[in-house]
């Protein structure tokens, strides 16, 4: 276990840390995007942190204050743009966070705000983002007909003026994958966000849940480390015993009972979560023997700091891994095939969308 983690687990280490091991800290956590969080939670305890350190850890909370600043600020815009046609803004992840207040928002950052608008309206929202500035940033007709075809999203969308980000779901999961959750009823159990009258986010089962699929189904792995600390952030609001069982039911009825079994697995060992041992074990049943120590094979290196110190002669391996696996839940064999035969001949273009300048972190 690095140390960053090991400090994320148990703050009051921090406390007897040497100067050459806040320098890892710092470049560890720099590599997970945690930065602005781990501040505020040292600073939370009142554990004292050297000036250098401390520079670059209050840089990042400073980063995040400023991108939640932008937040703000594109929620209200885009309420105007979405009220045009009677819709309202139902934000997830980060920017659901910041604009409801949750723990989950402290030294947040990300690059992009998602909304969910409900797959009939898919037109008339994009439509309405149009005539307010918003443009796609697809980079030719594939990538089109990929997202608007195979994805549960539009492709990614940005202001030509403010040139910030903009994702537009009408689901949580790609309508090819293997689990299809029903976004109507995420939308019908969407609430209002106390003094935001036209913005909602979904229900805090819904927003662990949809944080567990996010998590659990995408290949990239430098984000993983800061959304399972917005997991454990999350399962920590939940509200007794009464909570925990609603979240369970609430993933049978979704048909997301996997990606919560390896939410609490993984937030309960490497964060020390506290989950209700019933509901863990129950939950145990979605996975066991070889196939659960393969998946622990690829996420207890996924789910560390990308940097170079907590890294073994298997990392690369598991990256490869997490790389198929995501793209395995996304598509059938033959989609998927077709996909990264086009991929392999005509690669991508880096994206160079940013919510504030000089930043470039994914959502």
């Amino acid at each position: 276990m690095s140390l960053l983690l090991r400090v994320l687990r148990d703050i009051e280490a921090a406390r007897h840390l040497s100067p050459a091991e806040w320098d890892l800290l710092v470049r560890q956590c720099r590599h997970a995007n945690l930065l602005g969080r781990l501040h505020l939670r040292l600073e939370a305890a009142g554990i004292p942190v050297p000036e250098r350190a401390r520079n670059h850890l209050l840089a990042g909370a400073i980063m995040a204050e400023q991108q939640h600043h932008s937040i703000r600020r594109e929620v209200g815009h885009l309420r105007d743009s979405l009220a045009a046609i009677g819709l309202p803004v139902i934000l997830l992840k980060g920017a659901a966070y910041v604009a409801a207040g949750l723990p989950a928002a402290a030294g947040r950052v990300f690059a992009d705000v998602d909304i969910l608008v409900p797959r009939a309206r898919l037109d008339d929202a994009e439509s309405a983002l149009q005539l307010t500035g918003w443009q796609s940033t697809a980079l030719d007709a594939y990538d089109q007909r990929y997202y608007r075809r195979w994805m549960h999203e539009l492709p990614a969308m940005q202001h030509i003026f403010r040139g910030t980000a903009l994702d537009v779901h009408h689901t949580i999961l790609p309508p090819t994958s293997r689990l299809k959750p029903d976004a109507g009823l995420l939308i019908e159990a969407s609430v209002e966000i106390p003094g935001l009258p036209g913005v909602r986010t979904l229900a805090l089962p819904d927003l662990i849940l949809h944080s567990a699929s996010h998590l659990f189904h995408e290949g990239e792995p430098d984000n993983l480390l800061r959304d399972l600390t917005d997991l454990d952030a999350l399962l920590r609001l939940l509200d007794g015993p009464a909570g925990w069982d609603a979240l369970a039911r609430r993933a049978a009825q979704l048909q997301l009972d996997g990606p919560l079994h390896l939410a609490l697995r993984y937030s309960q060992r490497l964060l020390g979560t506290p989950v209700p041992a019933p509901l863990s074990a129950g939950l145990g049943g979605q996975a066991g023997g070889p196939r659960q120590g393969l998946l622990d094979a690829i996420y207890l290196r996924a789910l560390e700091t990308q940097h170079p110190s907590a890294a073994d002669g298997l990392r690369g391996i598991a990256r490869k891994a997490l790389y198929i696996r995501a793209h395995w839940l996304r598509m059938p064999p033959h989609l998927l095939a077709y996909h990264l035969a086009h991929k392999a001949l005509f690669p991508p273009k880096a994206d160079t969308r940013n919510l504030t300048a000089g930043e470039n972190t994914p959502a």
